[in-house]
């Protein structure tokens, strides 16, 4: 586990230790439990210690002027494993035993409620109202479809090592052997022509069917080709609390169709930055000799992803300002969130990077 995880800490309010990765540990193993709701008195002194510790971690996280990290990566992490339940991993049918667990949702809904509150206000709301939503969301694309290059955008095409290379592969996996999962999350229900373009997203993704198109492959071939694990998760340990903290807020919003609007602006925004971003990393690999086959994943985004921002600006986003005008301006609350959410994350990672560039390993 993340080395910031295994803290023992002693809760000065209550006298107790808390250790945020024997918690997570305890969490697991209620996952797997039978009947996990009707136990609960059963297991009184592990859900005890379990609410506990998250009580904690909510305050140490979202309610102190440092942020505890460790706190962020503790909850993040358990919001992930109980998010996880909500897709098909092709593994023991016993794993989902609790999928609809009441226990489980209380708990997702105790950190939700205030990590959601708490990165509401890294934003001002107001600033996305009583203004042209269409015109607003155009000159959003204009401005981040190619931005100028970073620091650590210039450190990964210029600097990067094999190391860091495979560092950075290694955490991308998380999301990129799973990529398009939440999406999936919000294709039910009434047929229009919005919903034929983001159905039409979806399937490219997913390689038309075929398994060996499917954008996740590309990711696997990557890592088949730098003699990595390919398996799911393999470097779940290695993630960092940002990343984990968008794929949960992906989840956040396609679970609720109330926040559909918010889900559109950060898939928006999700689309339309990716070939800038991946093309340092498809430039280190140029740079470092890799086979076309070693960076495919970055490769094949670099091509669609620029359509696909196309697509869903204007043949998604710019429609449902017309068809919700009351509440269009959520589209840019949620644009600038992922926003948030993707330079956060990207800083995090970059710095996990260049720690293995230093150890070459």
């Amino acid at each position: 586990m993340h080395s910031s995880t295994a803290l023992a800490i002693t809760d000065i309010k209550t006298k107790a230790t808390i250790n945020y990765e024997e918690t997570e540990k305890q969490l697991i193993e209620l996952l797997l439990t039978e009947n996990l709701d009707n136990r609960l008195d059963e297991l009184d002194s592990v859900v005890s210690n379990v609410k506990r510790t998250i009580d904690f971690a909510v305050e140490a996280a979202y309610q102190t002027a440092s942020g505890d990290n460790a706190a962020h990566l503790f909850l993040q992490r358990i919001l992930y494993r109980i998010n996880r339940l909500k897709l098909f991993w092709y593994d023991d049918l016993q794993n989902y035993v609790n999928e609809d667990s009441f226990y489980l949702q209380k708990l997702q809904n105790r950190i939700e409620s205030v990590w959601q509150q708490w990165e509401i206000a890294q934003l001002d709301l107001k600033s996305f109202q009583g203004i042209d939503v269409k015109q607003a969301l155009r000159e959003k694309v204009a401005a981040d479809i190619e931005p100028p290059l970073s620091e650590d955008n210039l450190y990964y095409r210029d600097r990067l090592t094999i190391a860091g290379y495979r560092r950075l592969v290694a955490i991308g996996s998380l999301d990129g052997l799973v990529e398009a999962s939440q999406l999936s999350r919000t294709l039910g229900g009434v047929g229009n022509e919005i919903h034929a373009v983001l159905t039409r997203l979806l399937v490219e993704e997913y390689g038309g069917g075929r398994l060996s198109r499917k954008h996740s492959s590309h990711f696997t071939i990557m890592l088949e080709k730098l003699g990595m694990e390919t398996q799911p998760e393999a470097y779940f340990d290695l993630v960092p609390w940002e990343l984990l903290a968008i794929i949960n807020h992906s989840f956040v919003l396609t679970e609720r169709k109330r926040y559909f609007l918010r889900y559109i602006g950060g898939l928006l925004y999700g689309e339309l930055s990716v070939p800038s971003g991946f093309r340092p990393y498809q430039e280190a690999g140029k740079r470092l000799g890799l086979s076309t086959e070693e960076m495919s994943y970055w490769d094949i985004h670099i091509k669609v992803d620029e359509l696909h921002g196309k697509w869903m600006l204007d043949d998604v986003a710019l429609p449902l300002v017309d068809k919700y005008p009351q509440d269009a301006w959520e589209m840019l609350l949620g644009y600038e969130q992922q926003k948030l959410f993707s330079s956060r994350a990207g800083k995090a990672i970059t710095q996990i990077v260049k720690e293995a560039d230093k150890v070459g390993s």
